[in-house]
């Protein structure tokens, strides 16, 4: 049965104004750290706040890309980016971006605002226990290399699947990429790219197919994959933002409102990957992950309630479910403020320490 309704845009009260503010400047630091636009907070955010999930996905498109090339500007400086890469991903991504929003809209017409609520959410869950899950047993093996080689410098070695890669060639289709110092077909980032700007366009987080991707299959060291994304999130973001605000979706008010907190933010979380190892990124960027997963997955029942396909839950139960699955969201939050900020003190430390024995050697001699 075809539902048709009105775009419900909400009410922006100064408790609102505030708080949207305030986790877009938390989001910021999470995007300028680990790379990802930040969305997969606050997506949920949003919709926590009464956003349909059709819109929410929108307006984080929308202000996912200026915030994107600023971060990525920034981390390029630090000679982090491979520029080619993030554009040549970005094009393809354009592709899953087009059908991503194709697929909203028609979830929408047929089922309504609860039934964008309900997708959003149950990707979330999947798509977080899959990727949080993997990056967290990343980074636990990871620290535990660091430790066994304590005082060593490691180098990035790619794996198993990424080496098998970087040794196809298909004459035609290869193309040097100085993040892993190797040419790689471009068929192989092609389904990357498309599955990133898919998923992107869905849930409006293509990072946690990106991220992964680069790491794990092309063989980018965690740091340039996490700011290569950026270009990414850039390209496919403008493109996304655009084909959605054409369906009147954006509500430009929530864009604005979170860039402005990023903004400051992601010039924090971007300083932050100079001074951490690549096991610290992933361990941030799990986490967060993971907690958001169970803040989606309590709200699951809410939304399969108002789609009348499960037994009706009371209102008191209904309103605890809203409360925790609202206040799991906000652990997710200060827990990636936290843990960026404390990585990003010791780091400073640890470096001004190292500094100050090099500078009491010279000395000496």
């Amino acid at each position: 049965m075809e539902v048709l309704q009105a775009i419900n845009f909400i009410d922006l009260t100064w408790v609102n104004v505030t708080s949207l503010i305030v986790v877009g400047f938390i989001a910021g630091m999470v995007s300028g750290f680990i790379g990802s636009g930040g969305a997969f907070v606050l997506t949920p955010a949003m919709m926590s706040f009464g956003a349909p999930g059709i819109v929410a996905v929108a307006s984080n498109m929308a202000h996912k890309f200026p915030k994107a090339l600023v971060a990525a500007i920034k981390r390029n400086r630090y000679g982090q980016v491979d520029v080619k890469l993030g554009l040549i991903m970005g094009i393809f991504a354009e592709a899953g971006v087009l059908i991503g929003k194709n697929f909203m809209t028609d979830i929408r017409q047929d089922f309504g605002d609860v039934g964008t609520d309900l997708y959003v959410s149950a990707v979330f869950v999947v798509v977080l226990a899959i990727v949080g899950g993997f990056v967290m047993r990343d980074a636990m093996r990871g620290k535990k290399t660091d430790a066994e080689n304590k005082g060593v410098e490691q180098k990035h070695e790619a794996g198993k699947i990424a080496k098998w890669v970087q040794s196809v060639h298909i004459p035609g289709t290869m193309m040097y990429f100085k993040s892993i110092d190797a040419k790689v077909s471009v068929l192989f980032i092609a389904p990357l790219g498309f599955a990133t700007g898919l998923l992107a366009a869905s849930i409006a987080v293509g990072g946690f197919i990106g991220v992964p991707a680069m790491i794990y299959i092309l063989g980018v060291p965690a740091v340039m994959a996490t700011a290569t994304e950026l270009v990414v999130a850039f390209v496919m973001g403008m493109g996304g933002s655009m084909l959605y605000a054409f369906d009147g979706f954006v509500d430009i008010r929530l864009a604005m409102l979170i860039l402005g907190g990023s903004l400051f933010g992601v010039q924090i979380g971007a300083i932050g990957t100079t001074y951490v190892k690549e096991y610290v990124v992933k361990y941030v960027m799990g986490s967060i992950m993971l907690i958001v997963l169970v803040s989606r997955l309590i709200k699951l029942p809410v939304y399969l309630d108002q789609m009348d396909w499960i037994a009706p839950l009371s209102a008191g139960l209904t309103s605890t479910l809203n409360v925790v699955s609202f206040t799991t969201l906000i652990l997710a939050l200060v827990v990636g403020a936290l843990s960026i900020l404390i990585a990003l003190i010791k780091g400073i430390a640890e470096h001004k320490q190292q500094h100050a024995k090099f500078v009491d050697v010279g000395a000496s001699d």
